[in-house]
C-alpha cells in the first residue's frame, strides 16, 4: 500500500523536478501526525541541487501541485511533509482490509526460502521456569512472523537429554536423596515429576560444591555409564527422561506452541563421536592436555572444546551432526538458533566449523538477554526460580477471580477458557514486547493488568470492538461510503492500519516481534482516542456503517497481530 502511495508522490515530484532522483526508501513517517502522514527528508539532495535542505524543501513545496491521494504539501525545515486526502485514504485502506481479511499484511518477502528455527532447547532433569518461557515465546513469535512473510518455516526443538546435568541429577538421587531411590524411579509415584527432578538438580549442584573433586569424579563415572546405553543407570535415565519430555509436551500444548520435529541429543551423540574421530584423524581437531579441541585462534574465536579429558562429550559433539542432518534432509536456506546471549561466542565457533566443513547456508544465532525477577537474577543451580507450574497456577487463580467478578453469569468452562487466554497472552506478551537485547524483569502483577502496555489491554480492546459491532447490528457488506470518514481520529486510525503490512515486514526482517507488539499497542490507544471523541452507534446510518467498517478493520488487524504473537483475541472479556 505505502509503496503505491510513495510511487504516486514520486511521480508528482518528477513532473516539476525530473532530475531529482528519489526512491521509496527516502520517505519516512513523521513522529507526530500533526507534521503530516508521510515525510521526505531533503538532506540527500543538497549536494546534487547545490542548496541547503530547508531551501530544497521550501522550493519543492512551492512548485509541486497536490493531486490524487495527496491533499496538501508543507515544508517544515529540511522536511517536505505530505498530508494525504482523508476520504481517498480511507477508501483505499479499508477496502483492502475488507477484501484481504485475515490475510491483510502478509508479504512475499520470504517466498521460496526454507528456514528452520530451533528454539525451546530445554534440558531434561531440570525445572521449566520463567526464563525458559522467553526462549519459547520469542522463537514461536519469530516462526509466525516468518510464515506471514512467505517463508516455508520449520519450527523444531532440540532437547539436551544427555548432558552432564543428567548425571548430576541421577547421581544425587542415588547417592544422597534416598536409599530407595531406584524404587522411587521405578514406581514413578512422585506427583510432580518435573518439579522433583528440578529440585534434585539444584540440590546436586550444592552437594557437588560441598564435596569437591570426588563428587565430580563420581558424576563423570555416572555419565559414562549412561552413555554406555547399558545397565541400571541407563534404564533409569530413560525413565526420568520421559518424565521431563511429558512435562515439556504439556507446556507446549498449554502455550499453543507447535513443533514440526523434536530432536534429542541422545539421538545424534553417537554420530557426533564418529565425526570427532574422523576430524581428529584429519588433524582438524587436536589434543590438548588430554582433551579434544578445535583451535580457532587464527579466526579470533579462541578454542572450542569437544571432549573433556575424561572422554565425556560437550555441545559441539551433538550440534555438528545435528546441523549436518538439518542441511541435508531439509534442504535449508536458513538455519536459525534461538539461544541466550551467553552462547554468542559458542555459536560463532560452531558456524565457523560448519563453514570450514563446507556448509555455506545462512546460519543465524538469535541471542537474547535474561529474564529476572523483581528480587534479582534466577538460577537453576541455586533453585532461585519461578517454575512454570507455580507461575501458571498463581496467574490462573488471579485471572479466574477477575473474570468471575466481571461476568457472574458465565459458566465455569467459559470463565476458565477466557482466564487461560488472558494468562497465556500475558506471559507471551511480556516475553516479546521488548527487544531481545533488553533484560526482562518479569512481574506477574503488571503482566495481568487491563491497562498499559499489556496483552490484556490489547485483548480487552479487541473484545470491546466486538461488543460495539454486535450492538450496532450493521452488516458490513455492499457499498460503503468511506467519504464519511474525514475526522482527525478516523484518519489517524486509517493511517495506523495502512502501516500494518510494513510493520510486519520490518518485524520479520529484523526477527523482532517487539516491533509488532509496539504497533498493536499504538493502534489500540488510537482506537480508544477515536471511540472517546467520535460517535459510532448514534451516528447517521451511512456514517455509522462507515465507522463500523473502520473499527471492524481495527479488530481484524488486532486479531491478526495478536495471533502472530501467539496470543488469542477473545470476543468477550
Amino acid at each position: 500500500m505505502w509503496p503505491k502511495i510513495k510511487k504516486e508522490i514520486i511521480k508528482l515530484i518528477e513532473k516539476s523536478f525530473p532530475d531529482l532522483k528519489i526512491s521509496e526508501a527516502d520517505f519516512v513517517f513523521p513522529p507526530n501526525p500533526e507534521f503530516g502522514d508521510l515525510s521526505l527528508p531533503c538532506f540527500n539532495f543538497a549536494k546534487a541541487v547545490g542548496n541547503s535542505p530547508p531551501e530544497i524543501a521550501k522550493e519543492l513545496s512551492r512548485k509541486i501541485e497536490p493531486a490524487g491521494i495527496v491533499g496538501k504539501i508543507v515544508a517544515v525545515g529540511p522536511y517536505l511533509n505530505f498530508f494525504l486526502d482523508k476520504r481517498k485514504m480511507a477508501s483505499l485502506v479499508l477496502n483492502q482490509i475488507l477484501k484481504d481479511k485475515e490475510k491483510y499484511g502478509n508479504s512475499k518477502m520470504g517466498k521460496g526460502k526454507r528456514a528452520m528455527i530451533e528454539f525451546s532447547n530445554a534440558n531434561t532433569h531440570k525445572e521449566y521456569h520463567v526464563g525458559h518461557l522467553r526462549n519459547l515465546c520469542y522463537g514461536d513469535a519469530v516462526t509466525r512472523l516468518l510464515a506471514a512473510s512467505g517463508h516455508k518455516v520449520i519450527p523444531v526443538s532440540y532437547i539436551n537429554d544427555f548432558g552432564i546435568h543428567v548425571a548430576k541429577t541421577l547421581w544425587f538421587i542415588y547417592k544422597h536423596k534416598d536409599p530407595h531411590a531406584q524404587t522411587i524411579i521405578k514406581q514413578g509415584t512422585i506427583e510432580d515429576k518435573g518439579y522433583f527432578l528440578g529440585q534434585m538438580y539444584s540440590d546436586a549442584t550444592k552437594k557437588i560444591n560441598e564435596i569437591g573433586d570426588n563428587a565430580k569424579r563420581e558424576v563423570g563415572e555416572f555419565m559414562a555409564k549412561i552413555e554406555s546405553r547399558h545397565g541400571l543407570e541407563h534404564k533409569h535415565w530413560q525413565e526420568t527422561r520421559r518424565w521431563s519430555i511429558e512435562q515439556f509436551e504439556e507446556i507446549y500444548k498449554e502455550m499453543d506452541v507447535k513443533f514440526d520435529k523434536v530432536f534429542y541429543e541422545s539421538e545424534v551423540i553417537d554420530e557426533g563421536r564418529k565425526i570427532v574421530d574422523e576430524l581428529f584423524r584429519k588433524n582438524f581437531l587436536v589434543k590438548s592436555q588430554g582433551a579434544v579441541i578445535a583451535n580457532l585462534e587464527k579466526y579470533n574465536l579462541g578454542v572450542l572444546l569437544f571432549l573433556r579429558s575424561d572422554g565425556t562429550a560437550l555441545y559441539p559433539v551433538a550440534d555438528i551432526p545435528l546441523a549436518i542432518k538439518k542441511f541435508k534432509k531439509y534442504k535449508l536456506d536458513e538455519s536459525i538458533y534461538v539461544v541466550d546471549v551467553r552462547q554468542s561466542l559458542y555459536f560463532q565457533q560452531l558456524f565457523k566449523i560448519l563453514e570450514l566443513l563446507g556448509y555455506k547456508q545462512k546460519m543465524i544465532h538469535l541471542d537474547y538477554e535474561f529474564v529476572k525477577l523483581p528480587s534479582g537474577m534466577m538460577s537453576s543451580r541455586t533453585g532461585n526460580v519461578i517454575t512454570y507450574e507455580n507461575l501458571r497456577t498463581e496467574a490462573m487463580e488471579r485471572a479466574i477471580a477477575e473474570t468471575k467478578k466481571r461476568h457472574t453469569d458465565w459458566s465455569k468452562e467459559k470463565i476458565d477458557e477466557i482466564a487461560r487466554e488472558i494468562v497465556v497472552g500475558a506471559i507471551k506478551f511480556e516475553m516479546v514486547k521488548v527487544g531481545k537485547e533488553q533484560t526482562i524483569t518479569f512481574d506477574i502483577d503488571r503482566a495481568l493488568r487491563f491497562e498499559g502496555y499489556t496483552a490484556a489491554y490489547l485483548q480487552y480492546t479487541h473484545a470491546r470492538i466486538c461488543s460495539i459491532i454486535r450492538k450496532a447490528k450493521v452488516k458490513i457488506s455492499g457499498k460503503i461510503d468511506f467519504t464519511k470518514l474525514h475526522e482527525k481520529w478516523e484518519h489517524d486510525l486509517t493511517i495506523n492500519l495502512a502501516k500494518f503490512p510494513e510493520t510486519l515486514e520490518k518485524a520479520a526482517s529484523d526477527y523482532n516481534p517487539a516491533v509488532l507488539a509496539g504497533y498493536l499497542y499504538e493502534l489500540a490507544k488510537t482506537f480508544s482516542d477515536f471511540y472517546r471523541d467520535v460517535q459510532v452507534i448514534k451516528a447517521d446510518p451511512e456514517t455509522k456503517k462507515a465507522r463500523i467498517a473502520l473499527i471492524f478493520a481495527v479488530k481484524t488487524v488486532l486479531a491478526k497481530g495478536l495471533s502472530i504473537l501467539g496470543i488469542a483475541a477473545p470476543e468477550e472479556m
